[in-house]
């Protein structure tokens, strides 16, 4: 019951409290709102606009020499319209004589016609082009402005010694490259941190010491003009912005290792290095390619490295005639033999075509990257499947051509001669024999050449690699 109590009591404080702030409200806004209403058929009044205040003379109706005597004395008091004559007749003034600039005559002009009792002026003042006359304002403001410099030397003193303990500060932080190491995922990113603490306090440096200056409006300017040159800056770089960008993605997402076989795009070859530009490969034929980060974020990216299972595949044709199902099981059979071929997965064939003269088989096995050359076993698969094909009296037919002539007979063309009837026939071939196995051809090791070339160019050469083993391939 008394928890209800203080809460009803809670609500009722609260309400009133809400009350009392909108009845504040409305009081400030109401004399503003009723000023602004406008009752229907009746315009509202325009605003005034207060005139320039008018300099009184000494008598509420002063006499001419009253407003000559005001005037002077006014002038008296400005060092440019000390000697200006003053004439008044009949509320008419007239100002003779000259001034040292031409805004100094408009000036008295404006001067006069504010006291009071004046009815016009006539202005017959004249610019003064004596030199010495000239030369005075202009020197008495230089040496105003270097007596305020000197007087602020010591203001410029702390602001340029806070400047240079930020800088100082903003030095050492960025210097910590173990803790910034620690923090980032990998050299590139500890950098680009650094930089960026090191960015910081210089502009937090300048900032106070503008402050201490009082001169913030200044670094507003500065700041607005940055904004609108660095906005055109970034039309005319945004192409250099996307390949940075794209490095310190790219060094994130560690896409490839060094000495991987990649295929970028079109591009193909092992991976030297990833810089903060550009991807470095060597080429199957031990040429460099640099390309652009840009290029290497957005291209597709084949890695041949990181399965080290990886399948090969050939076709081969075998005669219409010929039974495809034994061709494929005799060919399978001899792949398996292969030592390099392995059980897990198994080798696999199947039918791809069937063309005019023969029936194409495609044959496909798995090797293991780590311990056999991808290339050299492909080509002794194909060679052992070619063999033994041909020793079990399968055809491997070369292409027949068909002429037709104009009287319509077709004529096959081969490597062909005639029987006894006459008819054009495929010439036998003799029996092969088969051939002895070349220990040199059977070889199978890895080729390590470009792998070398690579360690090499990574040992010798001194650009930065962003790389790093220790993260995973993503």
């Amino acid at each position: 019951m008394q928890y209800w109590q203080l809460g009803r009591r809670f609500d009722s404080v609260r309400f009133a409290a809400l009350a009392c702030s909108v009845f504040m409200v409305l009081v400030l806004v109401a004399p503003s709102a009723h000023a602004q209403i406008e009752l229907p058929g009746i315009e509202s009044p325009a605003e005034p606009v207060d005139p320039e205040p008018v300099i009184e003379a000494q008598t509420s109706s002063p006499t001419d020499a009253e407003i000559e005597q005001r005037i002077e004395g006014i002038f008296a008091e400005i060092d440019a319209l000390k000697t200006v004559g003053v004439k008044v007749d009949a509320g008419v003034v007239a100002l003779t004589g000259d001034v040292p600039a031409l805004a100094d005559a408009d000036r008295a002009e404006s001067i006069a016609a504010r006291v009071a009792g004046v009815v016009t002026v006539e202005n017959a003042l004249e610019r003064n082009l004596r030199v010495a006359d000239n030369l005075q304002p202009v020197t008495a403001k230089l040496t105003n402005n270097l007596q305020k410099f000197l007087n602020s030397l010591p203001l410029i003193g702390i602001a340029l010694a806070i400047f240079i303990l930020f800088w100082l500060l903003g030095r050492l932080f960025s210097g910590m490259t173990g803790l910034w190491r620690k923090i980032a995922p990998n050299m590139f990113m500890a950098e680009l941190m650094a930089t960026s603490i090191r960015i910081i306090f210089v502009i937090v440096g300048l900032i106070i010491a503008l402050d201490v200056l009082q001169a913030t409006a200044l670094m507003g300017a500065i700041l607005g003009g940055a904004g609108v040159l660095g906005l055109a800056i970034g039309f005319a770089i945004r192409d250099t912005v996307d390949n940075y960008i794209s490095s310190i993605m790219l060094s994130i997402r560690q896409p490839f290792r060094a000495n991987d076989h990649v295929m970028i795009g079109d591009r193909e070859g092992h991976v030297i290095r990833l810089t903060s530009r550009a991807t470095i490969l060597m080429t199957l034929d031990g040429n460099h390619l640099r390309i652009p980060n840009s290029t290497v974020f957005k291209a597709e990216i084949l890695n041949y490295s990181t399965n080290p299972e990886r399948r090969f595949d050939f076709e081969l044709g075998v005669d219409a005639e010929d039974d495809p199902l034994a061709a494929m099981a005799i060919g399978l059979e001899a792949l398996r033999k292969l030592a390099f071929v392995l059980d897990d997965p198994d080798a696999s064939a199947r039918l791809e075509q069937v063309g005019d003269s023969n029936i194409v088989i495609r044959f496909l096995g798995w090797i293991d990257q780590t311990h056999s050359d991808f290339y050299k076993a492909r080509s002794i698969a194909i060679r052992a499947v070619m063999t033994v094909l041909e020793a079990e009296g399968f055809g491997l037919p070369e292409p027949i051509y068909r002429l037709r002539f104009d009287s319509g007979a077709p004529l096959e063309i081969a490597r062909a001669g005639k029987n006894e009837t006459g008819d054009i026939k495929a010439e036998s071939k003799p029996a092969r024999k088969a051939p002895q196995p070349d220990l040199a051809l059977e070889d199978v090791s890895l080729e390590n050449d470009i792998g070398k070339k690579v360690a090499e160019e990574r040992a010798a050469a001194g650009e930065q690699d962003i790389l790093d083993e220790a993260r995973p391939i993503e």
